[in-house]
């Protein structure tokens, strides 16, 4: 199985992480949504294998990506892209322009690194699981 076929099964684009639902389970998820506390909790709702959120700018203390943080808490890999770089609540903008801005500490771990493109980010993320 490649690479590419893994993104083709395992990979969930959704303009917003509220529309997650239990059928995703075990996806990587790439969504339009903000990375705000918020996007946390849904997407703590169904058991992913990493999340794609957009960094709004960042906000006020960091609230656009406070998700990050959230998520490395319970073992799950999420990073943000720019907002400079796809459209926040576009899910397939993200996909196809997205560049990583911020990641957790557990996205890091699997190889995903700001710089690199949202397309990237998900092959190491996929690839990673395949390996654990």
């Amino acid at each position: 199985m490649t690479a590419d076929s893994v993104l083709e099964t395992a990979l969930v684009v959704i303009d917003a992480i509220a529309a997650l639902e239990p059928a995703d389970a075990g996806s990587i998820v790439v969504t339009g949504s903000h990375g705000g506390i918020s996007a946390a909790v849904y997407a703590l709702s169904v058991p992913i294998r990493g999340v794609v959120f957009n960094d709004a700018g960042l906000g006020k203390d960091r609230a656009g990506i406070a998700a990050l943080a959230r998520l490395d808490e319970a073992g799950v890999p999420a990073l943000a892209v720019s907002h400079l770089s796809a459209r926040i609540g576009d899910a397939g903008d993200t996909l196809r322009s997205g560049i990583v801005s911020h990641v957790n500490r557990e996205a890091e771990r699997r190889g995903v690194a700001p710089g690199q493109t949202t397309q990237e980010a998900v092959r190491r993320l996929a690839e990673k699981a395949l390996i654990c």
